[in-house]
């Protein structure tokens, strides 16, 4: 893996009377147990653990391995995973995951200090070239209601509302998206 890219940018949102300065951010493909990839992975499950406690705490306990069943992610069936670099510090990460003739987008993250600069965006474009470039047609992808800017995101990336899938459906606040490719 471990392939470096640099970031796709749609010209047409470059204004002309923009300065022209280098961009410092890259795109690499890695592991799955990529260390940089673990770290913000471990950073995403912090931040969700605390927006989501409240909800968390007063779940009744047999509802829980449902849950983490829905969650669980096999090695075996990540199809890739790239991180976005700043020099040489990982700053956001996503991966694809096999679902039938579909990819499904996982564990797409931002570090705080990177928010609002279009990392989300640049990460969710090269997932979909990587996809259209194997011939997939469809990516699909589960979030939750919480997740505010996250279903900003995708919404504004032309994803729209599907019906739950892989278990996702015992996921309180559970919202599934989905986008055709071609």
């Amino acid at each position: 893996m471990s392939e470096v890219r640099e970031p796709r940018v749609e010209s047409a949102h470059v204004s002309p009377f923009a300065p022209v300065a280098p961009d410092p951010l890259s795109i690499i493909e890695v592991e799955w147990d990529d260390p940089r990839g673990l770290r913000l992975r471990a950073e995403m499950d912090a931040e969700m653990g605390e927006l989501y406690a409240e909800r968390f705490a007063t779940m009744p306990p047999e509802s829980i391995p449902p849950m983490q069943d829905a969650f669980a992610i096999d090695p075996a069936d990540i199809v890739t995973s790239i991180v976005v670099l700043d020099g040489d510090v990982a700053v956001g990460h996503a991966a694809l995951r096999a679902f039938g003739d579909q990819l499904e987008v996982k564990r797409v993250f931002v570090a705080r200090d990177y928010r609002g600069r279009g990392v989300s965006k640049l990460l969710m474009r090269e997932l979909e070239i990587i996809a259209r470039s194997g011939g997939v047609r469809t990516l699909i992808l589960q979030t939750a209601d919480l997740q505010i800017d996250a279903i900003r995101l995708y919404e504004g990336l032309g994803y729209v509302p599907i019906p739950s899938f892989r278990g996702y459906e015992v996921v309180p606040g559970s919202l599934c998206f989905g986008k055709e490719l071609f």
